[in-house]
């Protein structure tokens, strides 16, 4: 399924955030199924704070980005993985990036504090407390803790393994469909 987007609008993002092994990693696993099973495109971008290697030293690609390419590529039968030297301060740099293989939708792990659609998780067993409930751009909170009435002012509250209603809320928000030729 292809968006409306259009074709030079940038591709819609959202950042899930949260305490470290709050579980963002596996909502953004169980999600993904989830948005690919309505017929989406979907990037992901990790943020690495201490930076990252896809290769290991002496292997071809690792030589040639020691001898100077600005971007190396891997290329194999079912995929390809590519490093661009280049430095990524926001999270705004990493998404004209990925918006250029055709993804309807980017989930971004971490850059918490990019000003960006966020969906924040929180597992009572790492924090009983959320760490964006004033962000105005969290929009949803997946999460195991009880919630006083009135703390979801302005967002949506989900249990963990409500994953549908949380890709419902995404779909409408940020995935409007292009209306079929026949309408």
């Amino acid at each position: 399924m292809t968006t409306s987007n259009d074709m030079n609008a940038p591709t819609p993002i959202i950042t899930v955030v949260g305490f470290s092994d709050a579980g963002k990693t596996t909502m953004i696993e169980k999600l993904l199924p989830e948005l690919k099973r309505r017929g989406y495109r979907v990037g992901t971008i990790k943020h690495a704070h201490h930076g990252f290697a896809i290769d290991r030293e002496g292997k071809d690609s690792w030589r040639h980005q020691q001898a100077g390419a600005d971007v190396t590529a891997v290329a194999g039968p079912d995929k390809v993985a590519m490093v661009v030297n280049t430095p990524i301060e926001r999270l705004e740099d990493a998404r004209r990036m990925i918006s250029g293989v055709g993804v309807d939708l980017i989930i971004a792990e971490g850059f918490k504090s990019a000003r960006m659609p966020k969906v924040e998780v929180l597992r009572h067993a790492v924090h009983a407390n959320p760490l964006f409930l004033e962000d105005p751009d969290l929009f949803a909170l997946v999460t195991d803790v009880p919630l006083t009435p009135g703390a979801a002012n302005g967002f949506a509250v989900f249990g963990l393994e409500d994953i549908p209603a949380l890709a419902d809320l995404i779909e409408s928000r940020y995935l409007t469909p292009t209306a079929s030729p026949d309408a």
